[in-house]
């Protein structure tokens, strides 16, 4: 999944995307208000961290913003700011949650899956589709019960065509969901995760839909 960071101290922004993309993320990272707005317009996130505290244009207004535009992205607030009044402001504008800084990345990890996991309609952690199953907390992939070693790249692929089941991703959008602004993109680079993907999983189980995309299919349903 592609996070959007909204954060103006460096030193809490570079630890935050360090870990967040050690946690298998992809992160664009912008560091004032405005720059978030061109962002939020122009990008395709998952879900968006953001601090209130920022220059430019402070975070409230980037919230309130972004729900008066009808945009149902996932935000979770993180600020220093502590004061009740002050979460429930940030509540009541559209925030989904809220972490005070300082705060322990772990919980913000697990902050960001269990609103994913809302978002998506989920109630537990664990992504199935048929036999075929991926844990993106430990990372872990089962095809029929047997562990199946992923590259982190493979990974990721992987689960954004497991998040919602039997939608189908363009390559773009495959492409926005695994690569941040600071990434080069080979022309195929989509293409050869997939193989490798094919290779390890079965060559049935990453369908294309010609002139479309890519989805998951059910081991178990391949064949009627």
């Amino acid at each position: 999944m592609k996070l959007l960071l909204i954060e103006d101290d460096p030193m809490i922004g570079e630890s935050v995307e360090v870990g967040l993309r050690q946690a298998g993320f992809t992160v664009d990272w912008v560091r004032d208000g405005r720059a978030a707005e061109l962002a939020l317009e122009t990008g395709h996130y998952g879900l968006a961290l953001l601090d209130l505290g920022l220059p430019r244009k402070d975070g409230m207004t980037v919230l309130k913003g972004l729900r008066q535009r009808q945009d149902s992205l996932p935000v979770i607030v993180i600020t220093a700011r502590d004061a009740v009044a002050d979460r429930v402001a940030g509540l009541d504008a559209g925030a989904d949650d809220y972490l005070v800084k300082p705060f322990d990345l772990d919980e913000l990890l697990a902050r960001v899956r269990a609103l994913s996991r809302r978002q998506a309609g989920r109630t537990e952690n664990i992504l199935r589709v048929g036999a075929l199953s991926l844990n993106p907390t430990t990372r872990e992939v089962s095809l029929a019960g047997q562990p199946v070693h992923l590259s982190s790249r493979e990974l990721s692929l992987l689960q954004a065509l497991m998040h919602k089941p039997g939608a189908v991703l363009s390559r773009f959008e495959l492409e926005e969901q695994l690569y941040g602004w600071d990434e080069e993109i080979s022309s195929n680079a989509i293409e050869v995760h997939l193989h490798n993907l094919r290779r390890k999983l079965g060559p049935e189980i990453i369908r294309n839909v010609r002139g479309v995309g890519y989805k998951v299919v059910a081991p178990d349903a391949l064949h009627p």
